[in-house]
Order: C-alpha cells, then structure tokens, then sequence
C-alpha cells in the first residue's frame, strides 16, 4: 500500500525522488596513520554530487534542488510537460530560489532527516506565504503521524510518511484537533474571528411598586 497522503486521502506516488550520491569521506594521515574522518554537518552539495547525480530518463522526478540550479537546462523539455519537480533539505536556503517561478512546478517537496527538527514547518509557511507556491507541497523523510496535523497547519497538502509506519494511522493525525485558535497558513483567521458570540443579555427583573401587592405581578 502506498505511504503517501495527499491531501486527506492515500494516494498512489507517482513521483520518484531524485537522491544525490554520498559525498567522499576525508582521508588524512594523523601522527603516522591513516585515519578516515567523516564529515558531519550541513553543508550543501558538492559540485561532483550535483555533476554524478543519476537522473531518471523518463517520467515524473523530483531533482535536489542544488541539481535544478546547476543543470536546468536539461530539464526544460519535461518541465514543459509538469514532470519535474524540485525537493529540498531543511538547512537549505530559500533564497536560492529568489529567481525561480516556484509555480512552474506542480511538486514542491521538503526532506526532513530528523523527526524533531521544527525548520519544515518554517520552510512551508514561507514557501505558502513569502514565496506564493500554490501547487503541491510535500513532507518526506522522518514524517510521523504526530507532525501531520501541524505541517498542513504550515501549508503543506502532501505527506510521504516514513516507510515503516502506516499511512491509514497516520492519516487521523490530520483530524486530531478540530478547532485550532490561532491563525496560520490553512486558516489565516483566529478563533475568535471565526465565530461570532453575542453576550447573553439577562431580561430585567420586574420591580414591584411600593404599594403594589404581590398578585399584580402576575
């Protein structure tokens, strides 16, 4: 069964993630040894993973989005035809995409290595808000069932849910709350913008004159 939601059904893929070969680990002789030092750290790509970046002949692709940047032109024929689609990581700026129409793609997906980092949720809101993406916007990578009703509060719409857990489970996270106060991307207005409640007026009490009996208050 496919693990991805759309909207607020499961639906079938129909997009394959473009993924960047590893970068080299770093060699260095230290004190008369060879020690293998492993690079850590959120550096973008490098210029040899955008260059070796195996991409798929035919049909719908999201591409890293340093490939997009460096090698466009080999894209616009399936551009042309919506088959291609970009895809980022959290620690990469937006701002690489200041000369891009973001609409030209109908897929916008965002990669999130670790369930806890929060940066997807800034990245959607700015893409929705900033930027004015309007066509599909994608959740990937460590996507759990407890994220989802707050990554569509941020403007996302799509969710690829992590391969070992269930799409059907994870699809009620977007029903867990059913009032949110605040204002955010799906709803821009706040609860107490949303519903109009008119105070109670209690109906005064009648008062019965000094030399009225209590029948005439009948």
């Amino acid at each position: 069964m496919s693990n991805l939601i759309k909207g607020n059904a499961i639906a079938t893929d129909e997009w394959t993630i473009v993924q960047l070969p590893a970068a080299k680990e770093e060699v260095r002789k230290q004190a008369g040894k060879v020690v293998l030092f492993k690079l850590t750290g959120e550096d973008l790509p490098t210029s040899e993973q955008v260059a070796i970046t195996v991409v798929p002949a035919s049909g719908k692709i999201l591409v890293p989005l340093a490939v997009w940047l460096a090698r466009k032109a080999e894209f616009t024929d399936r551009l042309n035809q919506g088959k291609i689609g970009i895809w980022l990581a959290t620690h990469e700026p937006l701002e690489l995409l200041a000369t891009t129409d973001l609409n030209l793609f109908p897929v916008i997906a965002v990669y999130v290595e670790r369930f806890p980092d929060g940066r997807i949720f800034s990245l959607g809101n700015l893409l929705r808000t900033r930027y004015g993406y309007k066509n599909e916007l994608r959740a990937f990578g460590d996507v759990l069932r407890d994220q989802l009703f707050f990554l569509k509060r941020s403007g996302f719409d799509s969710y690829l849910i992590r391969a070992d857990r269930s799409a059907e489970d994870a699809l009620a996270g977007l029903r867990d709350f059913s009032e949110p106060y605040q204002g955010a991307v799906d709803n821009t207005q706040p609860v107490w913008r949303r519903y109009s409640r008119q105070a109670a007026h209690p109906q005064p009490k009648k008062v019965a004159p000094s030399h009225a009996t209590a029948g005439d208050l009948d």
